[in-house]
């Protein structure tokens, strides 16, 4: 070939034979051609004249993939602009997991130099043909090393996934760890080696056992079967959806964000209880209660057209990374404190971005908030602009002025006013102990229960009515129950 410009051309997943007679023609015509790698079994087959160049050499010179494919997209943009230009080729297809086709193709329409593509097969048609799967509706395809960079999975579990370039045990190892995010330890998966070529072969495995087989190759794919098809987060809001659709739910079509309040409110009490309880099966069935309300409000917005769950999440995302620079950013903080200090200056410069007047500490603060849960709030607001006992003395010294204080107190007004001092003070005295005080008042509460209902069992065993016992006998039944 003798004409200026790039011609990208796909190699194909791997046996010779899958090459396309395009590719063929340009094969048998050029004198020479530029690889991404020789590492693809395509190559012994190629015509005896051509010459083989590779970047093969980058990949062992490189800090980083990064910096490996913008050499090669550099190298091969100048090669494209010699009078004979370049034949690039690359395994598969050349725009299916191939991340230097389109910067390539991306620059050259900038530098004006002319491209030419030579379709291949990919490597994921002959996954699916050594599956026996059809991709469609739902199947999900992810690169290998952006999964295994990842906390979680990001495509959902209710829908089947290839997962590209597992080359390594290492990698394997990695998105494993990734997978069970969101997959059961033993969730059946397929390993696919070699597709495309004449040596391919599919290993059925356990997920834990994925980073343990030894066939693991430059040309290893993995294949994860769905979960149910309930899920998935989407699946959810689909059934919310449904159910305020026109052909849904009569109850929940009715329903508004202020009808629904009182709902909100219970399931998240009813969560605070599993916890309190350490129920783990309660706390799942309770968070996806409060899960569906959550849902609810936000198909209500979108129905109106206020807005949808994505920006919910696209919200809460952005302020979460906004938020901690020091761990999305080049920020560097070292303890807990300074955390919670800048957190503070950074909430406060949102609010004076949407409010350019001047905010106080203590604005944002919800006052539907429980008492004690508003209490500490305000009282860690202070806290992070020097508002504060220099140490916890002082706080007990405080307690002990508001009892004093209520003991003197006259007037119903006064006493109200005294008791809440008091109570402010003795969550203060929680906080300066790391005790969340909402959750100390409710163990208080639960333990009360229990030990009161274990006394009432005990005088009905004596055929006794609680109402009818002196104080002193129920203060020496109720010790003996503190006791046991």
């Amino acid at each position: 070939m003798s004409r200026s410009g790039i011609t990208i051309l796909g190699l194909g997943p791997g046996d010779p034979a899958l090459l396309t007679r395009q590719a063929w023609d340009v094969l048998t015509k050029a004198s020479e051609i530029h690889l991404r790698t020789r590492m693809h079994p395509t190559i012994a087959g190629f015509p005896a004249q051509l010459k083989v160049y590779s970047f093969d050499y980058l990949y062992e010179e490189g800090a980083n993939f990064e910096e490996v494919y913008e050499d090669i997209v550099s190298t091969v943009l100048t090669l494209g602009q010699r009078e004979a230009g370049v034949v690039y080729g690359v395994p598969g297809h050349p725009f299916v997991a191939e991340a230097t086709t389109p910067e390539i193709t991306r620059r050259a329409k900038i530098e004006g130099v002319p491209v030419s593509l030579i379709e291949g097969l990919s490597f994921v048609d002959s996954v699916f043909g050594l599956l026996e799967v059809d991709p469609f509706p739902h199947l999900a395809l992810v690169d290998a090393l952006e999964l295994a960079g990842d906390y979680h999975p990001q495509f959902p579990p209710s829908a089947p996934v290839i997962i590209a370039q597992i080359h390594s045990p290492a990698v394997a190892s990695n998105v494993k760890l990734t997978l069970m995010g969101a997959y059961p330890d033993d969730h059946p998966v397929q390993l696919v080696h070699n597709a495309g070529s004449a040596n391919a072969n599919v290993e059925s495995i356990k997920l834990y056992e994925m980073d343990r087989s030894t066939n693991i190759g430059l040309l290893t794919a993995l294949y994860v079967p769905p979960l149910d098809s309930r899920s998935s987060f989407e699946g959810f809001q689909d059934v919310v959806a449904h159910l305020r659709a026109p052909e849904g739910c009569p109850w929940d079509r009715e329903q508004t964000h202020r009808s629904l309040r009182p709902f909100l409110l219970e399931e998240t009490y009813e969560v605070l209880s599993a916890l309190d309880e350490e129920d783990q099966d309660a706390l799942s069935e309770e968070l996806g209660d409060l899960l569906l309300q959550i849902i609810l409000h936000a198909q209500i917005a979108s129905e109106y057209g206020a807005f949808n769950m994505v920006d919910v999440l696209k919200g809460i995302q952005d302020k979460l990374i906004r938020r901690h620079p020091h761990v999305f950013g080049d920020l560097d903080v070292d303890d807990k404190d300074k955390v919670l200090e800048n957190w503070e200056k950074l909430k406060s410069a949102e609010r004076n971005e949407i409010d350019k007047k001047a905010n106080g500490v203590l604005e944002g603060v919800s006052a539907s908030l429980p008492a004690l849960v508003q209490a500490e709030t305000y009282q860690e607001r202070v806290n992070r602009v020097g508002f504060d006992w220099p140490n916890v003395h002082g706080v007990f010294e405080k307690i002990e002025e508001e009892i004093l204080e209520v003991k003197r107190a006259e007037s119903q007004e006064e006493k109200e006013d005294e008791i809440g001092d008091l109570l402010f003070a003795v969550v203060n005295l929680a906080r300066w102990m790391n005790i969340d005080a909402e959750s100390a008042l409710r163990s208080a509460n639960t333990r009360f229960r229990k030990r009161f209902e274990e006394l009432e069992k005990g005088v009905q065993r004596q055929g006794r009515d609680v109402s009818a016992l002196t104080m002193e006998e129920l203060d020496a039944l109720w010790n003996a129950v503190k006791k046991k």
